[in-house]
C-alpha cells in the first residue's frame, strides 16, 4: 500500500542558536523521522539558512540582498549537517531549492510532485527550502509555514507538523491549547503578533495556513522540539496544539487552486452570495459589495464575507473591470461553482 505523506516543517528558532545551527536538535531531527519513516513518505521543510549564514555577511542588517547572500552560504550548511546525522540512519537527503511558481505553475508543480515520488521511491527524504538567492521578491513565500502547506496539500498530506520556538498555540494565561477542533475567527484570534527574531512567520501565519490545510483535510499539529521525542508525540497528536482535519472531498486540481495557484486578487461579497456559495452556487455579480484587489479573466481570486473573512477562492470568468461595468446585468456570472473552492 502506499505510504501517507508527512510534512514536517523547521523554523528558524528551532534549528538555530546564537546564530548557529544547533547540532542537538539536527540530531534529534534525524534519530526521531529515522522512525517515522518506514509509515511515511516524508518531506522536510527547513528553515535556518539565512540564520546560519548571515555572521559570514560583513555589517549584515538583514536587507534583501544580505538575506540572499546568506542563504547562499547557509544552505549548504544547512543540508550537510542535516545529510551527516542522518547518514547513520542509512538515510539519504536531497536538497529541493523551491521558488513560488514552481506552484503556481501546476504543469512545474506536476513536475516537482514527480521528483519527489521518484525520490521516495529510493527512500530519499526532500528538504526543501525557499530558493532565497534568486526568488522575486515580488514573488515570493511569505515563509517556510506557506512552503510547508502548499506541499502538504499539493501531495495530499496525512499530516503536516509545524516546529516553532514556543510549545503550541497559547492561550491569554499562556497554557498551551491542546486542540482546534475548527481554525475560525476566534481561534485566529488567539494567536500572538511576535515572531522569534531569526524568523519570518509567527503564530498568525502558523494558524492562518493550518486553516488552509485543515479545510483541505489535512492535521495540522503545532509544536516544539522542548522535551524528549516532540516529533514523535507531535506525529500521534499528543504535544502542542492539534488542528483537527475538517472531511472535505476536494480534487487534486481545486486542492492546487486553493493552495498552488497564484492568487491576485480579492472580492468581498454580500451574506446571499455568501449562502448561495456556501450552498455551491456560482457567484454573480450583484453579490459583489467590494473588488478590493483587481483580476483578469481566467486568474484566481479570493472571496471574503463582509466582515473580510477570506472563505473561497476562484477563478475568474470575467475581468473584475466588467464587474463594476456591468453589475446590474442580470445573472452577470463571475465564477463557475465547478471554478470555486469553499476554504
Amino acid at each position: 500500500m502506499k505510504k501517507p505523506v508527512l510534512v514536517i516543517k523547521f523554523g528558524s528558532a528551532s534549528v538555530t542558536s546564537n546564530g548557529e545551527i544547533d547540532e542537538r536538535i539536527i540530531l534529534e531531527i534525524a534519530r526521531q523521522v529515522s522512525l517515522l519513516q518506514p509509515r511515511y513518505n516524508i518531506v522536510l521543510v527547513s528553515s535556518g539558512a539565512v540564520a546560519a549564514g548571515k555572521k559570514y555577511i560583513t555589517n549584515y542588517k538583514g536587507m534583501l540582498e544580505q538575506r540572499k547572500a546568506a542563504a547562499a552560504i547557509g544552505n549548504p550548511l544547512l543540508i550537510r549537517k542535516y545529510s551527516t546525522y542522518f547518514k547513520p540512519y542509512k538515510i539519504a537527503l536531497a536538497q529541493s531549492l523551491c521558488e513560488r511558481h514552481h506552484f503556481s505553475n501546476r504543469e512545474q508543480f506536476l513536475q516537482l510532485k514527480s521528483t519527489y515520488e521518484t525520490l521516495w521511491k529510493s527512500n530519499i527524504i526532500p528538504v526543501a527550502n525557499e530558493n532565497d538567492v534568486v526568488s522575486n521578491k515580488e514573488l515570493k513565500f511569505s515563509d517556510n509555514d506557506e512552503l510547508a502547506t502548499l506541499i502538504a496539500v499539493g501531495f495530499g498530506a496525512k499530516k503536516l507538523l509545524l516546529c516553532t520556538s514556543v510549545p503550541g498555540v497559547l492561550d491569554a494565561d499562556g497554557k498551551v491549547i491542546s486542540e482546534i477542533k475548527v481554525i475560525d475567527k476566534s481561534a485566529l484570534s488567539l494567536a500572538r503578533k511576535d515572531k522569534s527574531s531569526v524568523g519570518l512567520g509567527g503564530m498568525t501565519s502558523k494558524l492562518n495556513f493550518a486553516r488552509l490545510a485543515t479545510q483541505m483535510g489535512i492535521e495540522v499539529t503545532i509544536f516544539s522540539m522542548h522535551g524528549a521525542d516532540g516529533i514523535l508525540y507531535a506525529e500521534k497528536g499528543e504535544t502542542g496544539t492539534i488542528c483537527r482535519a475538517q472531511e472535505k472531498k476536494v480534487s487534486s486540481r481545486n486542492k492546487w487552486m486553493a493552495s498552488g495557484s497564484l492568487i491576485v486578487g480579492l472580492v468581498k461579497v454580500d451574506k446571499g452570495a455568501l449562502e448561495a456559495l456556501q450552498n455551491r452556487k456560482s457567484l454573480l455579480a450583484v453579490g459583489v459589495i467590494d473588488i478590493v484587489a483587481d483580476f483578469e479573466a481566467g486568474e484566481v481570486f479570493q472571496i471574503a464575507d463582509n466582515t473580510g473573512l477570506i472563505f473561497a477562492v476562484a477563478k475568474a470568468k470575467v475581468d473584475a473591470s466588467q464587474i463594476v461595468k456591468d453589475k446590474k446585468v442580470k445573472n452577470l456570472e463571475i465564477a463557475h461553482v465547478d471554478d470555486i473552492v469553499l476554504l
